[in-house]
């Protein structure tokens, strides 16, 4: 996942108090630094913004990423949230587990496949989706609507080409080429 590769990257290369030295490579090898550094700053800035307006609502970003992936659903399966959420099983666990106890959601047995768990909203976190989700949506709105369309568009592409080249680059990784 792009993402787990940043941060292991930034975690060995790009801390101001390096715990492990730079490998020795030739200056041109080196020159994606800067972009690196600067596409991992841009990401902890929007987690951190938007992480701060979840909050505001009254959700971690965890529970708010579980509610907003069962949203106009008929409910998923265990495994179809952490893929969609990215969260592994101990976490989403927990995270299901609290939402539960708020009354957001419900877990049943799948219908259509006794050993799996289906978890739904419940009355009360379908409400709480069609209240957060477009105020959430409406606050990001605010930033992006500041970016051209043509930027918008020419960003989506470079990111894809990235996470592409990526995945070409590590093909024994696991992931999701959505």
């Amino acid at each position: 996942m792009l993402l787990d590769i940043i941060v292991r990257v930034r975690t060995k290369f790009a801390t101001p108090h390096r715990i492990h030295p730079m490998p020795t490579t030739e200056p041109s090898d080196r020159r994606f630094l800067p972009t690196l550094r600067e596409l991992v700053r841009t990401y902890q800035t929007f987690d951190s913004v938007s992480s701060e307006h979840i909050r505001s609502l009254g959700l971690t970003t965890s529970q708010f990423d579980v509610i907003a992936t069962l949203g106009n659903t008929n409910g998923l399966n265990c495994r179809d949230i952490g893929d969609k959420t990215l969260m592994v099983k101990g976490t989403l666990t927990g995270v299901l587990d609290r939402l539960e106890r708020r009354g957001l959601i419900h877990r049943t047995p799948h219908p259509d496949d006794g050993r799996s768990t289906l978890v739904q909203l419940s009355d009360a976190g379908q409400r709480l989706f069609e209240k957060i989700f477009p105020e959430h949506l409406a606050f990001l709105t605010q930033t992006f609507t500041l970016l051209s369309d043509e930027f918008l568009t020419d960003l989506q592409h470079q990111l894809t080409t990235f996470r592409q080249a990526l995945i070409q680059n590590n093909p024994n990784n696991h992931h999701d080429d959505n």
